[in-house]
């Protein structure tokens, strides 16, 4: 591998270790990206580079045994294996990238000829009550949260600014969910979720709990500052992560995760066996 880097131009070696890092920040690689200043998709200039130093990336991840994969018809590059380390995801992110998937399934099974899928807030809502799921849902803090998690693994973009959020606010569902979740597993995953949000709402009317709301207003102002340079700032700090164990139901979070070893991620259209959140 040294002689192959010392042949590099220092530019070069320079944007290859960068390119390691973020990877190892994000996970994902998208070949576009939606720009909002040029209101466009538009090709990701880090997708084609690490596409030219493919073998060598794929070398050195395997010394970590990481698997570095590449699905051309999604136009992602991705990290996958068991070695890779985990995040912790809200219990509203979750929930949110469960939704998202049905409704990307959905519009891709109809006319969509892009990998890329537009929704609204108003239609991931809808899904929120489809699945009487709104017992779950907390403050705007925590929805921006979960926005910007999604956003940092590449999962979605907001073509709107969130701090506008309303029914219309355009979200853009990126390929990547594709390799994260399969739609059998979404749907189990969300009655659990339902079922949970069922047992809150009883134990909410019998006076047991229903202090979350003050305690959420008490934190909003400390929160939305930490939030405000996350969600709208354009670096994207992100972690790879490990597979999770798919039960949510009982946490307020799980572990976000890439295709662990025996499970390489792919279009499950295709037949393949992506990873399970």
């Amino acid at each position: 591998m040294l002689p192959y880097i010392n042949e590099l131009s220092q530019e070069d070696q320079e944007k290859l270790q960068e390119m390691i890092r973020r990877l190892f920040r994000q996970t994902f690689l998208l070949e576009r990206k939606y720009d909002k200043k040029a209101g466009r998709m538009v090709a990701d200039k880090d997708f084609y580079f690490a596409d030219r130093h493919m073998d060598f990336l794929k070398d050195y991840f395997a010394a970590a045994g990481i698997c570095l994969e590449q699905n051309t018809e999604l136009g992602t590059i991705y990290l996958t294996g068991e070695t890779t380390m985990g995040e912790r995801i809200p219990k509203l992110a979750t929930i949110y990238l469960l939704l998202l998937k049905l409704i990307y399934d959905e519009q891709m099974a109809a006319v969509s000829s892009s990998v890329n899928i537009v929704t609204t807030f108003g239609e991931l809502n809808g899904k929120v009550g489809e699945f009487r799921l709104s017992r779950s849902l907390s403050s705007l803090t925590e929805i921006k949260r979960a926005f910007a998690f999604l956003k940092r693994y590449q999962m979605v973009e907001l073509m709107d600014a969130l701090d506008e959020l309303g029914e219309n606010t355009r979200i853009i569902i990126y390929p990547c969910i594709n390799l994260v979740l399969m739609r059998e597993d979404v749907l189990k995953l969300l009655q659990s979720f339902g079922e949970d949000g069922d047992e809150e709402g009883n134990a909410e009317e019998e006076g047991i709990i229903g202090e979350e709301d003050s305690i959420d207003e008490e934190t909003d102002a400390e929160e939305e500052r930490g939030m405000d340079g996350e969600v709208n700032g354009d670096e994207e700090d992100t972690l790879e992560g490990d597979k999770a164990d798919g039960n949510t139901a009982d946490d307020d979070s799980t572990a976000f995760g890439t295709a662990d070893g025996g499970a390489a991620g792919g279009d499950a259209s295709a037949g393949e066996q992506p990873p399970v959140l």
